[in-house]
């Protein structure tokens, strides 16, 4: 069975056929958990999913991950539990006092981690979506960060208020949209983190060439393409680090 844990939540693989035979009861109680759930798809530029309770009817948990506390509705927000390991790659990458910009925030995958352990000067973290918006700033306060701007609104419209050492643009399909807005809030030097989903055969040249294309006349250092996960069949999500100068 394929499944994934979210604080006390069991998340079955979509693709999991449940059988009327199976005793629910006994999975949540090896697994010790109090909801067992599918989602069936992640919809929109807010990222709602679309579930089905198996088991249980409570949807809100806290999930633990690299000493962050994430509370969060399974039933209103997504939890990608692959990105685990890019989310405190970059809160490990982060300069002392440096400011960032976090474009797609949600709850605060990424913000979260950085202002956990990291000496960031200043956190602007940028959501669409008034639920995760909502989770945004429980999470902040649950774990007590002080350096953290929850902003609600479009980060499109919002980015070009601010100036940033780091701008990290954590969402994919549609990222390369934005890259021009976050590109001209990036201080000189600055770092930028780019999500893509890309087909394999373009994954050396199209993100860091959409880097390119979006800086224009600023020179573009690439940094690092780290991949984060196979997102479909030949297609990977990945991470393209690059400095603007």
């Amino acid at each position: 069975m394929k499944w994934k844990k979210i604080g006390d939540i069991l998340i079955l693989d979509n693709k999991f056929d449940v059988q009327s035979n199976m005793n629910l009861d006994e999975i949540a109680n090896k697994h010790n958990v109090k909801t067992i759930m599918k989602v069936d798809h992640i919809y929109g530029t807010k990222r709602e999913p679309v579930i089905k309770l198996l088991y249980g009817t409570e949807t809100e948990t806290i999930n633990k991950e690299n000493n962050c506390l994430f509370k969060l509705d399974l039933k209103k927000v997504m939890w990608s539990k692959g990105n685990n390991n890019e989310r405190i790659r970059i809160a490990r990458l982060v300069e002392d006092n440096e400011t960032i910009i976090d474009m797609f925030a949600g709850i605060g995958y990424f913000s979260i981690p950085i202002g956990v352990h990291s000496n960031a000067k200043q956190i602007y973290s940028m959501e669409i979506n008034p639920n995760s918006f909502y989770y945004l700033n429980e999470n902040i306060k649950l774990n007590k960060i002080k350096n953290i701007t929850p902003l609600l609104g479009d980060c499109k419209g919002l980015t070009p208020n601010y100036k940033a050492d780091r701008i990290i643009m954590g969402y994919v399909k549609t990222t390369h949209h934005y890259l021009k807005i976050a590109v001209d809030s990036l201080n000189k030097g600055g770092i930028i983190h780019y999500h893509e989903t890309v087909p394999e055969k373009l994954m050396d040249v199209r993100p860091i060439n959409r880097i390119r294309e979006a800086s224009e006349n600023r020179d573009v250092e690439f940094l690092k393409l780290n991949t984060v996960k196979k997102y479909s069949p030949g297609v990977f999500h990945v991470v393209c680090d690059a400095r603007i100068n």
